[in-house]
């Protein structure tokens, strides 16, 4: 593994620069104590009291192959206005709702996890309710799929073992531009995600469409591909 090219910021605090610099390492990507101390320069007792530090803070968690990943906190301690990608969100999903009466929303990955910022959802009738700050499983479900796909070799080594897709699939999602699944999280329900992109091209979030899979049918990528990607389009175009 090569070095990290990344630099700590230095504000004359030197255990706070070095906590905040460990952090920021880890909430790219998992980490075991061996890479941290590799990429930060750190000594091995140091690089462990700090991420056991953050641990107990719940900025970072430590998962069952012993790398440490973003923890709940960073969610909860981030600010409750929208950002610009909420704000595009608010005015493109209930559109999105609107043409397809169904439900949408949008997801962020969060460590090993996906957690819902925004959605938008039909006043009646069957629908699949996510409630905004819900966190769900990076291992099943189109918006996880998508999250995955787009995402880093490290993340996928992590979660394709226990997945309910494999790398292949993957390969098709990142080809075609959309996932779907089909009573793969619930049995009773069906979703069609793609991804968004920020200006640079990097993945920021999975805007997805689901509902029961008695109406939405077995082929929800094919049904809203189309008004999925034109809708992402939009939020994109929002966020410059």
């Amino acid at each position: 593994m090569g070095q990290n090219k990344d630099v700590p910021a230095v504000s004359g605090i030197q255990v706070l620069d070095r906590a905040i610099f460990l952090l920021s390492v880890i909430a790219k990507e998992p980490r075991n104590l061996a890479e941290l101390c590799e990429i930060t320069g750190l000594p091995r007792a140091t690089a462990h009291r700090i991420a056991v530090a953050l641990e107990k803070h719940r900025l970072i968690e430590r998962m069952p192959d012993s790398q440490w990943t973003a923890g709940p906190a960073l969610a909860e301690l981030a600010p409750h206005s929208s950002s610009r990608l909420e704000d595009a969100a608010e005015h493109i999903l209930p559109r999105l709702m609107q043409e397809t009466n169904e439900s949408v929303q949008l997801y962020r990955r969060s460590g090993m996890e996906r957690v819902c910022i925004a959605n938008a959802e039909p006043t009646a009738g069957l629908r699949d309710t996510v409630p905004v700050g819900t966190r769900m499983t990076l291992e099943a479900g189109s918006a996880a799929k998508i999250l995955v796909a787009y995402g880093s070799a490290s993340l996928q080594k992590d979660v394709l073992p226990t997945a309910a897709f494999d790398a292949k699939e993957l390969e098709r999602i990142v080809r075609d531009g959309v996932s779907e699944s089909s009573a793969e999280r619930d049995p009773s329900l069906a979703s069609a995600s793609v991804p968004i992109f920020d200006a640079s091209g990097a993945l920021i979030a999975a805007l997805s469409i689901s509902g029961p899979v008695g109406r939405i049918g077995g082929a929800p990528a094919e049904r809203f591909g189309s008004q999925l990607k034109e809708a992402a389009r939009q939020i994109e175009e929002q966020l410059g």
